[in-house]
């Protein structure tokens, strides 16, 4: 690997991100984007109407460094109605410039040079970077997709174990899961609870995406577990359940020791962030059940446009029970199953955009997911039918 001037040594190999190149080859072909995974459709009234209202105000302003306390108990109360957890707005939630800082913040407060992080890979692109930069170790077990293409992916408890060593200070969960789709079963998250519990670990889950959970899974939250609450930080944002991936709004709930530990390494990153977005995102997480019921049906569909698309063009798919990613073995229409170079050619093979899943992978690892792509269905009724067209001209 060629060292990169001047970028400190926990850097290295962290460089510019297979997003941007996907990214400017979309706009460089003309092709349709399904790599990145942002709507481009609004969110809803009722929170953008209350984003407009703030602008102009005294919310233009430093909010408090905690969040405004509007919506620390606009979340805690939205934890406790869908959760059933209860957290203490004043001590035990944290407001912070998305998911992002909240666990950027959270590895940089908790870890001591030379700790260990527990994680599953594939895995968002930006834990890798943030145990490298708090000057920790990443230690990834591999999750599986089903041999036969049906159901969820799985890890293996043992492959978990032998993770942990006596060096290991957190384990890192994502669910549901970015980038498979996948939803931690409450049988899973026992197993998870279990190691943690055994081996005193601190755990951070991340569950920005769980209101987008489809047909037949349930998301539960690790905190909810026996003897969980007081070692787990749950961390979410308001950009994938309310479509405002921009405003990068989130926020951290746990333990008063745990999040003012996290708020001590925030208060230097941002300080504070979204003055006027923050009470949007308190109207937000007030909405009535029925438009976070009708949020997760309308991804369905839209996960279901894509599958029935990417299936017709010879593209074998896990179909993913959460988020807004679809994952698909691309070896029957790229016989070396080099999912990188499939996602170069395919802008001009079909005229759309995908990202190859071996980013995902620890390097060393990266056979496991060479032969993956990830595409997302969070794009408008349009977009998504010109995607599938497009895609199964090229099956012809």
């Amino acid at each position: 690997m060629t060292r990169v001037p001047y970028l400190s040594s926990r850097l290295q190999g962290f460089g510019t991100t297979v997003f941007a190149e996907m990214s400017a080859l979309a706009v460089a072909t003309g092709s349709i984007n399904l790599g990145q995974g942002f709507p481009d459709y609004p969110g809803p009234p009722e929170v953008l109407d209350a984003a407009r209202a703030a602008i102009g105000t005294a919310h233009d302003q430093y909010p408090p460094g905690p969040g405004t306390p509007e919506l620390r108990e606009a979340v805690a109360a939205h934890v406790q109605r869908f959760g059933g957890h209860a957290y203490d707005p004043l001590t035990e939630v944290l407001v912070t410039a998305g998911a992002t800082e909240a666990l950027t913040g959270a590895l940089l407060a908790l870890l001591e040079h030379g700790d260990e992080v527990v994680l599953f890979e594939p895995m968002y692109d930006c834990y890798a970077a943030g145990v490298a930069m708090a000057g920790g170790v990443a230690r990834p077990v591999p999750l599986r997709p089903p041999p036969s293409g049906a159901g969820p992916w799985t890890f293996d408890p043992a492959e978990l174990r032998a993770a942990v060593t006596p060096r290991t200070r957190v384990l890192l969960v994502n669910t549901p899961h970015n980038p498979t789709g996948k939803v931690f079963s409450r049988a899973e998250l026992a197993t998870l609870a279990a190691v943690a519990m055994e081996h005193e670990l601190l755990v951070l889950t991340d569950e920005v995406y769980e209101h987008l959970v489809f047909s037949g899974a349930r998301h539960t939250s690790l905190a909810t577990l026996p003897g969980m609450r007081e070692r787990t930080l749950v961390i979410s944002s308001a950009g994938k359940t309310f479509n405002v991936t921009g405003w990068k709004v989130g926020w951290v709930c746990g333990p008063a020791e745990l999040v003012a530990a996290v708020r001590t390494a925030k208060q230097f990153l941002t300080y504070v962030n979204a003055g006027p977005f923050q009470p949007a995102v308190t109207a937000g997480l007030g909405l009535p059940d029925e438009y976070f019921a009708g949020a997760a049906r309308d991804l369905e569909y839209r996960r279901d446009v894509l599958v029935e698309g990417l299936t017709a063009a010879g593209l074998p798919v896990v179909s993913p029970e959460a988020t807004y990613f679809a994952t698909v073995d691309v070896r029957p229409v790229q016989p070396d199953g080099d999912g990188l170079a499939f996602c170069r050619t395919l802008p001009e093979r079909a005229g759309v955009v995908a990202v190859p899943t071996v980013v995902f992978y620890d390097p060393a690892h990266a056979h496991l997911g060479r032969h993956l792509v990830r595409f997302a269905f969070c794009k408008s009724d349009a977009v998504l039918g010109e995607a599938v067209e497009r895609l199964g001209r090229m099956a012809v």
